[in-house]
């Protein structure tokens, strides 16, 4: 849906805005509207430890240009603070305080992205938990102050080093465009699976996309969030088999005819889906997106039975199965990755959503416990949590509840469907191999919507 007040405030109201201190949002720079001026500008690396060093020379490798130190007046494309080495909150103190001196001369849509271990208080002294978990709150409250519709996100290194391949996979999604609506969020990468992918090719399309040669099966893929991620994997080289209700036949066919994927209408909560999944790839499921899910909110007073089976039932049970079969039968790729749709709400509670809520807590539940299966495979199982995104169903709010919420998050606008989509097709890559588990939220740092 279109956003009026963020065009206006970039055209002829923009000085009203400015001088009566109201929100500014900018137009983010996506995958497909980043100028070339941009890519050509500096990254900036901070970090006093070899690591910092080797993370700088990977950059040029991949044809960046690097600073090891800020230059008064260039403009920067990202700031990248190698914190890695902290052993105590005291250590962070060199490499913050560069991160603050140099945010003046961050370029719009602009990145800051923090490396650090992953907090584990279990394992870890307690100076050490203290500061990797310190690192948390600091990026998420750099992700508040960012301004112009730059992001802070960081990638947690979880028993891997900065060589791990999905560290550097993590690093493109992050850089580019493709994560233009992530902010305050934490990649982790867990193991020293994955593809070494170079920069270049995470961002080909088509035969020299990531995604090249596989096939990718996305349920609810009609409309939506769901049609946004099937042309996005077919643009990164998947082929597509778009799955969804028959009564939604027509518009899946509209979709499919348009990226050259395969229709597939059926019921995903019959018992049979899995196996009609399995026969219309044609072979073991190399990505699979569990993308279709309903809502029938009511408040739980006024909850039945219907509305709550029904959405429990497709968005987390029917899930489940699948993959249960998928695994059981064999029909698995080996390296199979899954990503499934979760939701902001399912982290924060949404009013009037107790049974939306809980199948996406469950989500996020079953592909936490579902990582160790898939890795046994050499596979991954992740989820994306969407927040406020311009869909059919956010356009159904009341129009100031819709502005309220947009205006809630860090970049101070809602997301659209390619978001979702682009953080998806991160995760479904061969260079996200060695991050499982996980569940990444697409919301801006904005914890209202669906």
């Amino acid at each position: 849906m279109k956003d009026t007040y963020l065009n206006l405030v970039n055209g002829p109201l923009k000085q009203v805005a400015k001088t009566l201190g109201l929100p500014q949002p900018v137009e983010l720079q996506r995958f497909d509207s980043t100028p070339e001026s941009y890519r050509r500008k500096p990254v900036l690396v901070l970090g006093a430890g070899p690591e910092a060093q080797k993370l700088a020379d990977m950059l040029l490798e991949n044809g960046l240009e690097v600073r090891r130190h800020s230059t008064s007046g260039e403009s920067l494309r990202a700031i990248i603070a190698v914190l890695d080495d902290a052993k105590t909150p005291t250590d962070l103190s060199e490499t913050v305080l560069g991160i603050g001196s140099a945010l003046r001369s961050l370029a719009k849509c602009g990145r800051v992205i923090t490396i650090s271990m992953a907090p584990d208080a279990q394992n870890q002294d307690p100076e050490l938990a203290a500061a990797a978990q310190g690192i948390t709150g600091l990026t998420r409250s750099l992700a508040h102050e960012m301004r112009a519709g730059s992001t802070a996100n960081g990638i947690l290194l979880d028993g891997v080093d900065l060589q791990a391949p999905s560290v550097a996979t993590a690093l493109w999604f992050l850089l580019s465009g493709k994560s233009a609506y992530v902010s305050g969020q934490f990649v982790t990468v867990s193991s020293q699976e994955g593809t070494p992918v170079r920069m270049e090719q995470f961002l080909s399309t088509g035969t020299s996309g990531p995604l090249a040669g596989r096939s990718a099966v996305v349920t609810g893929a009609a409309r939506g969030i769901g049609a946004a991620i099937a042309r996005n994997l077919a643009r990164d080289g998947a082929h597509v088999i778009g799955v969804d209700m028959p009564q939604a036949g027509q518009a899946l066919a509209e979709v499919m005819n348009e990226i050259g994927g395969k229709t597939l209408q059926l019921d995903i909560t019959a018992e049979s889906a899995a196996q009609k999944i399995a026969e219309a790839v044609g072979g073991p499921v190399d990505v699979l997106i569990h993308n279709a899910g309903i809502t029938r909110d009511k408040m739980l007073a006024n909850m039945d039975a219907a509305r709550w089976n029904s959405v429990i039932t497709v968005n987390i049970a029917a899930q489940a199965r699948v993959n249960a079969h998928l695994s059981e039968k064999g029909l698995f790729a080996d390296g199979a990755q899954v990503v499934s749709l979760a939701s902001t709400s399912g982290i924060a509670g949404n009013r009037g959503q107790t049974n939306y809520a809980t199948s996406k807590a469950g989500v996020i539940g079953l592909t936490a416990a579902s990582a160790k299966d898939f890795a046994h495979r050499g596979g991954t199982i992740n989820a994306v949590a969407p927040g406020f995104i311009e869909t059919d169903m956010t356009a159904k709010m009341p129009p100031l509840t819709r502005q309220v919420a947009r205006r809630l998050s860090s970049l101070q606008q809602g997301g659209h469907p390619v978001d979702v989509a682009e953080t998806i097709g991160f995760l479904a890559s061969a260079g996200a191999r060695g991050i499982n588990g996980t569940t990444v939220r697409v919301c801006g740092q904005n914890m209202v919507g669906a």
